[in-house]
């Protein structure tokens, strides 16, 4: 449940909770499930449940184990803002990760109402990133929740992306990942809303990182746009 990812934008996953269920078009997809089905199928205990939302509360301390400083994908196999994950659980994953500083957390949901209204109930250590996804312009409303997160850096996973966003309002933002979708089925994305993104992130000078051009053997399209591979992370030494 915790291990070295693939994920070009981390280097850790820890899944102190399993399971999720779809709320908007950029689920459609979901990679989580497809593998949770496949992990199920196989035996792993973890998914007995297969893609119903698990508690995995004896995972809840694993990151004291971690000796070597890492950024860490939070709950890459669901959401803990989902509403069956309680407050006092997500309590205590945020008191792992306040008293592990040495590790980076970045944490994405698309739960962003959730996550506004249970923010000021977290203690947000700097270690701790906070980010929503936003596959189009019809949640693009999850920003300005994102935004009342009292988190040192707040970012935007703009993935799967199946639509244009022409108009980011990237204020109080840090860092901006864009990728298009993967695996069967995926949805085409458009070049040119790529480049409308990174034009948008270097104008409110924003950190931008191109995650994946995607497609259902993402491998053969890579990461590379306009002859340029784009690694960007937020600037920390700007927030001190």
């Amino acid at each position: 449940m915790a291990g070295k990812s693939s994920i070009e934008w981390t280097e850790a996953t820890w899944n102190p909770v399993t399971g999720c269920n779809k709320v908007s078009q950029g689920c459609k997809h979901c990679y989580a499930e497809r593998m949770a089905k496949r992990l199920s199928a196989m035996g792993n205990p973890r998914y007995a449940n297969v893609f119903s939302v698990t508690l995995h509360h004896d995972l809840v301390d694993l990151p004291y184990k971690w000796k070597k400083p890492r950024k860490v994908f939070v709950n890459s196999m669901s959401d803990l803002f989902h509403e069956e994950v309680p407050l006092d659980f997500i309590q205590k994953v945020f008191k792992t990760m306040n008293e592990t500083p040495h590790n980076t957390y970045q944490i994405l949901t698309k739960r962003s109402k959730r996550l506004s209204e249970l923010a000021e109930f977290l203690n947000w250590t700097p270690n701790i990133w906070i980010g929503t996804s936003v596959e189009n312009e019809d949640v693009s409303y999850r920003i300005n929740d994102l935004r009342k997160v009292p988190a040192q850096i707040r970012f935007l996973s703009l993935e799967p992306l199946i639509g244009p966003l022409n108009f980011l309002d990237l204020k109080d933002i840090h860092w901006v990942i864009v990728g298009g979708e993967s695996g069967p089925g995926s949805r085409p994305m458009e070049a040119e809303w790529v480049r409308t993104i990174r034009d948008q992130c270097e104008e409110q000078r924003i950190a931008f990182f191109f995650k994946q051009w995607g497609g259902v053997q993402k491998h053969r399209f890579g990461r590379v746009l306009d002859n340029k591979t784009y690694d960007e992370y937020p600037n920390l030494s700007c927030l001190i």
